[in-house]
């Protein structure tokens, strides 16, 4: 058994010995996405397991360990970290948990010490807490993110963003069920290969492949038929996680309409973009800066070569890049709203409109409060800006009844259906 090691703060550390004996588990947020970054960090000799748990134990634990004011999807997170440790047949003296931080105000940054606390309340304080950040924040003689993983990691983000940007398009219409969720798996397991292979990190690779993907999608047979497209919007756990939004994805898919998706990259840029603001607007190095200015300049140039991949198929929607995005909020929000998704979460409302796509479900967890300044709060102008754009924010908490959730959204897509009807029909009719 690894000995336990502690810093000066008392913060229990992940050991080397730990990363040869321990198993990482880490919450999944995004399958597809989620799934290559397990590959990644098994490439640099961690072993984790991805959790897929879906059940109201989750729920209850979190209840159990967090208090019911947080934030709705630390709640879940934590929950199903410990729910694993609790029930998933590990070896609870050789088992650490894996959770993010943005270096934020927000939940993103502060849950890890909710989960400590959770753990200690558990019985389980000897369990260390991972923190994956590019923030410097909490480090380990056991957990780096080297310069390789990173890139990997940063390419999973991207191939995930395109697999899932044009499975969306694909999914409701195929008219050989299963097809889409079979080559959304097929290519998944061979871009693992090729990270296990190669690495894969070359720019000309990251081409050839997003050309590859987007080929194939292109080829799935799908009907003629018009269905009525959904932006899905709102806080980054509950938007992307079927555990968050009950299902949303499929919820939309099975009521007759078509889920789309703005991607993680955008996210991800809009932190590092942060960054680059903070020193404009609150001063700071200009080599941080310019460090920043850099690495959004790399990731945009990612962005672009997914976004060509995609354009070269007429049928499909192509989306926006980052520098799309950030000036369509500048008589909405100012750029220092950047706690939690801030001014990206009005700009993804607005490209959704333009895009055509003006229904759109603002998922929230109760009592956000970026949400409510940036989603909810907007949504009065944004119609009044645009008065085709129908929108419904539904909240996401533990008292949150689905039944109540679907029948909100059913509403929205039944004023969407006699939209779409009153455009066809003649005036006079």
């Amino acid at each position: 058994m690894a000995e336990l090691m502690y810093d000066k703060t008392g913060r229990l550390l992940f050991t080397k010995q730990m990363k040869e004996e321990y198993t990482l588990l880490m919450p999944q947020m995004l399958p597809i996405h989620f799934g290559m970054m397990q590959k990644c960090f098994e490439l640099e000799g961690y072993h984790v397991d991805m959790l897929t748990s879906h059940h109201q134990g989750i729920i209850d634990t979190g209840l159990k360990y967090v208090h019911n004011d947080t934030c709705y999807p630390a709640l879940l997170v934590i929950g199903q970290l410990i729910d694993a440790v609790e029930h998933g047949g590990y070896d609870k003296h050789k088992v650490a948990l894996m959770i993010t931080q943005t270096g934020g105000g927000c939940r993103a940054s502060n849950y890890i010490h909710l989960l400590r606390k959770a753990l200690i309340k558990a019985g389980l304080d000897y369990v260390p807490v991972v923190s994956l950040n590019l923030s410097g924040l909490e480090p380990n003689p056991g957990f780096q993110l080297s310069v390789k993983l990173a890139l990997r990691m940063i390419r999973a983000v991207f191939y995930g963003d395109l697999m899932t940007w044009m499975g969306n398009q694909c999914k409701p219409y195929e008219l050989h069920p299963g097809e889409t969720d079979a080559l959304t798996e097929q290519w998944k397991n061979r871009l693992i290969d090729e990270f296990d292979r190669s690495g894969g990190l070359g720019r000309k690779t990251f081409r050839r492949n997003l050309a590859a993907i987007a080929a194939d999608y292109a080829a799935i047979e799908v009907s003629g038929e018009k269905k009525i497209p959904v932006g899905i919007v709102g806080e980054i756990y509950v938007k992307f996680s079927s555990l968050g939004n009950n299902g949303l994805e499929q919820f939309l898919i099975d009521e007759g309409a078509e889920p789309v998706v703005p991607g993680l990259a955008d996210f991800v840029i809009f932190k590092v973009d942060n960054r680059s603001v903070d020193v404009d607007l609150y001063g700071g190095k200009l080599l941080k800066k310019w460090a920043m200015n850099l690495a959004e300049k790399y990731a945009h140039g990612l962005q672009m070569d997914l976004i060509e991949a995609v354009s070269r198929y007429p049928r499909f929607r192509v989306m926006e890049p980052f520098t799309h995005l950030k000036p369509l909020v500048k008589d909405y929000l100012g750029y220092g709203n950047k706690m939690g998704e801030g001014w990206l979460l009005t700009a993804e409302m607005l490209d959704l409109i333009e895009l055509g796509v003006p229904n759109i479900v603002c998922t929230q967890p109760f009592g956000c409060l970026p949400n409510h300044v940036a989603g909810k709060g907007m949504i009065g102008k944004i119609k009044q800006e645009h008065p085709e754009s129908n929108i419904v924010a539904v909240d996401y908490d533990p008292s949150a009844t689905k039944i109540n959730q679907e029948n909100r959204i059913k509403l929205m897509l039944a004023n969407a259906a006699l939209h779409q009807k009153e455009q066809k029909e003649p005036a006079g009719v």
